[in-house]
């Protein structure tokens, strides 16, 4: 996703540096214009904006604060982006001590996957204050399609933990569906064109529908980050109050598959046990 994201600033004409665990993700980079930092804090030193896209909170905080972390190489005025799908409570952390720093700070997770990253048609979901989106809007602009401001910073890392539990959610309900069918020896190609085509279909459903069918396990999501997303989504509903009995039993399905050694792929490998039992 980050890869997509920088190559379309460079695309748009940015002077882009990178840093990224992964050395050949950032060569890559390199061979494509941008400057490969050593670290988060070089990478930070000097720019306008700095923006984030990462696995969970861990990371995150470790990225931004720890050790050689970008935030305190930031200047006052700069803007910090977190484009990660994160909990509420390390976001209003983050935030916290950007603005402790002088530093402006957008929670900014996406909708979209890694093929909308190197479209440049991902949609932002911004939380924070206006003057920082106004600063930041080139950027956003050079990223993506669209960009929704949901009000203070935690209102986009609430939409983005609900956003990603439905899409959890349908694509482990499908993966029991279609299960189901092969153990009964039904048409199943017929069989999920009912669901294709009646109620229950949506972008999602159609898609990871497609990709459980013609056992396409090519990454667009990893099945571990989804299963993080659900564990994160569960706890901000029991967060509320909320018994969070569906997302967890949905985060399980990704557990499980991520146990049976489907975690290099993509969501739709959560089938994949379910047709082995």
């Amino acid at each position: 996703m980050g890869g997509g994201m920088a190559r379309q600033l460079l695309a748009a004409g940015f002077d882009v540096t990178v840093w990224n665990r992964s050395t050949d993700k950032a060569t890559a980079l390199g061979q494509a214009g941008a400057r490969i930092a050593a670290t988060p804090a070089d990478a930070a030193t000097g720019a306008d904006v700095v923006v984030a896209m990462l696995a969970d909170d861990d990371v995150s905080r470790n990225v931004w604060t720890g050790e050689n972390g970008a935030l305190a190489a930031m200047a006052p005025g700069a803007i910090a982006i977190e484009s990660s799908t994160l909990t509420g409570d390390w976001v209003f952390d983050l935030a916290r001590q950007a603005a402790a720093q002088g530093v402006g700070f957008l929670e900014a997770p996406v909708t979209g996957s890694r093929d909308q990253a190197a479209q440049g048609t991902l949609r932002f979901l911004v939380g924070g204050e206006a003057d920082s989106i106004a600063t930041a809007r080139p950027a956003f602009d050079a990223m993506g399609s669209a960009l929704v401001h949901l009000g203070p910073v935690g209102s986009a890392a609430t939409v983005k933990l609900a956003n990603n539990f439905l899409c959890g959610v349908q694509a482990a309900s499908l993966a029991e569906a279609i299960a189901l069918f092969e153990k009964h020896g039904l048409d199943v190609e017929q069989a999920v064109s009912i669901l294709f085509d009646g109620a229950p279909a949506s972008p999602m459903v159609k898609g990871v529908g497609r990709r459980m069918l013609d056992r396409d396990y090519a990454p667009h999501f990893l099945v571990p980050l989804m299963a993080k997303d659900l564990g994160y989504a569960a706890q901000a509903l029991s967060d509320v109050g909320i018994r969070p009995s569906i997302a967890q039993a949905a985060r399980q399905r990704f557990l499980d598959a991520d146990g049976a050694g489907e975690g290099q792929r993509d969501i739709a490998a959560i089938v994949e046990p379910l047709r082995k039992v």
